[in-house]
């Protein structure tokens, strides 16, 4: 299963409708519109769809709408974390119904649960019987897991990989070093050709949603050896991401996607909207950028 997936998977954001109910629609047609683009896969239910601002219901119709419009184009991992692991059971039984690659979670989070209590949780949801990616995600509030704890879930193969947020490329090295076979994402866009040179498989991100071409055309430079095209790239990127980081990231992502005409909606309260005036500013860096 690890030898298939890798490449680019774009972390889909959650369309919402002017009631606050999730627009469906709109969901089919920013997939499609990745799928047109070229990437690898889709990364469902992380944190860039607003997963702990979604209800469990929500959360399993969104995969199903996702399974149905890639229709086995593309690679689909769902995200199924949640701080309670009952929850977290039900949406992982819920994605091996739907035949979805792989299932991912962050660490059970907010009670600073032991490392047991975390390996735990993990194993019990691999006992459901699909493949399992861990979500490193420390700077969002995730447990702080070491190496070791790593290559501790690595050496089952019912774990076949790692979505690395992170900048700690030394361990990133070090997982694919210890596990070969194992599929390493690298998670901060910003830091995509960073993770590739410490021998990522692909990036899974949020800002693919709306320049997913971007970074399929960045990896393609990096495999081919065409580092300073690469690099020149990444700065692009970089130069626009910048500027979400400063204004919001993903709101700011729903309205560049609005602008290149998939309309998602504004994010759930308590995400703030921009003001017009960082629209243009965005808008602009954007077009500069592309």
């Amino acid at each position: 299963m690890a030898e298939k997936l890798g490449g680019v998977f774009t972390a889909l954001l959650t369309p919402f409708a002017a009631d606050g109910s999730v627009d469906y629609k709109a969901l089919k047609k920013l997939v499609r519109f990745n799928l047109d683009k070229g990437v690898s896969g889709f990364y469902v239910g992380g944190s860039t769809s607003e997963a702990f601002l979604l209800s469990s219901d929500e959360r399993k119709n969104i995969l199903e709408t996702v399974v149905e419009e890639t229709n086995k184009e593309a690679n689909i991992i769902a995200h199924i974390g949640c701080v309670g692991e009952d929850h977290a059971l039900d949406l992982a039984r819920h994605a091996k119904e739907t035949g979805v690659d792989a299932v991912s979670s962050v660490p059970p989070f907010y009670y600073g649960f032991s490392y047991d209590e975390i390996r735990n949780y993990y194993f019990d949801i691999a006992d459901v019987g699909v493949p399992v990616i861990i979500y490193n995600f420390v700077a969002a509030g995730g447990a702080k897991l070491s190496t070791d704890n790593f290559r501790d879930f690595l050496s089952d193969k019912r774990f076949i990989g790692v979505k690395h947020t992170s900048s700690d490329f030394f361990m990133l090295e070090r997982l694919k070093a210890f596990r070969e076979d194992a599929v390493v994402f690298n998670g901060f866009d910003e830091m995509f050709i960073s993770g590739l040179a410490a021998g990522a498989d692909g990036g899974i991100g949020s800002t693919y949603n709306f320049m997913a071409e971007k970074f399929i055309k960045i990896e393609k430079l990096f495999r081919e050896n065409k580092l300073a095209e690469a690099f020149a790239e990444q700065r692009k990127a970089n130069n626009i991401i910048e500027v979400l980081c400063k204004f919001g990231v993903m709101p700011s992502e729903k309205v560049l996607c609005k602008y290149l005409g998939v309309d998602l909606g504004t994010c759930r309260k308590p995400f703030k909207k921009l003001t017009a005036e960082e629209e243009e500013i965005l808008i602009s860096v954007y077009k500069e950028n592309v």
